[in-house]
């Protein structure tokens, strides 16, 4: 058995007081039982991030950091800055502590018994693990089409990604301190973590519904999350612009011709019509193609900035 083997969970928590009560319950029995069978050594903790809760989420993180010392540990950002900044807080936080850590969200919809999997598979010599879901039936048609719709796009436009893989996974400490070298700001973390490299697998589980509370993650959100991976993980997007371009410019140079030939040859008539539906659609394009471009110069001024990701105000933790 490797020797290395302190584990930590990591928890980006946002409004979550309603979960927390049973998440850590659960959590606790899991680390138990881990602990009782020899696979994780008795430094391993629960960390939850409190990513600028307005709600008593950290004064619960707090209380039971304080009953449970030995078990629960919390990350105090001084602000709200998104699930991906969070995670990463939590993640740069727990590899001073931990050899293999594990990334899951608070709401109980990841299956917590594919831990064990993931250990095993540590243990086994897999640096990174990532959780897949093996079906999506609980979702709504919509839900499933426009999620598997995003991996298979995503694999289209070159983008290494695990299909049906969110933010559950395991990572080794080589592994974490390998992700802290990437330093953009625009955090698509599903799509960063298998640049890392290194050895790894899957392991198969069945997301359940929320167990309380509400999605953090509606419509609008996921939306503008599924740009954020395409535009930070691919220029084929440009490309397809420009490609766009040179075919409108082409059928210009057609129509130009034919209007040419039809002013000599004195066919020429009024053309409402076309003309209105030219300029519509020479319209829509060009400003398509200036929201495209002007995505990716948002991220360019995004990442030159430099700004913190994210900033700690405080950790609560029993090493």
């Amino acid at each position: 058995m490797n020797e290395k083997n302190t584990l930590y969970i990591v928890i980006p928590c946002y409004k979550e007081e309603a979960v927390l009560p049973e998440t850590s319950k659960r959590l606790r029995e899991k680390m138990n039982a881990l602990r009782a069978a020899g696979k994780i050594s008795e430094h391993s903790r629960v960390m939850f991030v409190n990513d600028g809760s307005s709600d008593q989420t950290w004064p619960i993180i707090s209380r039971l950091h304080e009953q449970e010392p030995e078990m629960f540990s919390g990350v105090n950002l001084s602000r709200n800055r998104g699930h991906q900044n969070a995670l990463l807080a939590g993640l740069l936080t727990a590899v001073n502590y931990a050899d293999m850590i594990i990334s899951m969200d608070a709401d109980l919809q990841d299956d917590i018994n594919a831990v064990d999997a993931m250990v095993d598979a540590y243990h086994e010599g897999y640096e990174v693990v990532y959780g897949v879901r093996s079906k999506r039936d609980k979702d709504t048609f919509f839900k499933r089409f426009t999620a598997e719709g995003f991996y298979k796009v995503m694999k289209a436009l070159g983008v290494d990604i695990v299909f049906n893989h969110a933010d559950y996974r395991l990572m080794s400490r080589r592994a974490v301190e390998g992700l802290s070298q990437f330093s953009e700001v625009n955090l698509f973390l599903r799509g960063i973590v298998p640049q890392i490299g290194y050895k790894w697998t899957t392991v198969s589980y069945e997301r359940a519904e929320r167990f309380a509370g509400e999605s953090k993650y509606p419509l609008k959100k996921m939306i503008a999350f599924a740009a954020d991976g395409i535009t930070s993980f691919s220029v084929k997007p440009i490309r397809l612009v420009f490609s766009a371009g040179v075919v409108v410019f082409l059928i210009s140079l057609v129509m130009l011709l034919y209007a040419l030939i039809s002013k000599l040859a004195g066919h020429t008539s009024a053309g409402w019509t076309s003309l209105m539906g030219s300029i519509w659609l020479l319209g829509g394009i060009q400003l398509l193609g200036l929201g495209i471009v002007g995505e990716y110069i948002g991220k360019i001024y995004n990442e030159t900035k430099r700004r913190p990701r994210f900033i700690i105000e405080s950790v609560l933790n029993k090493a």
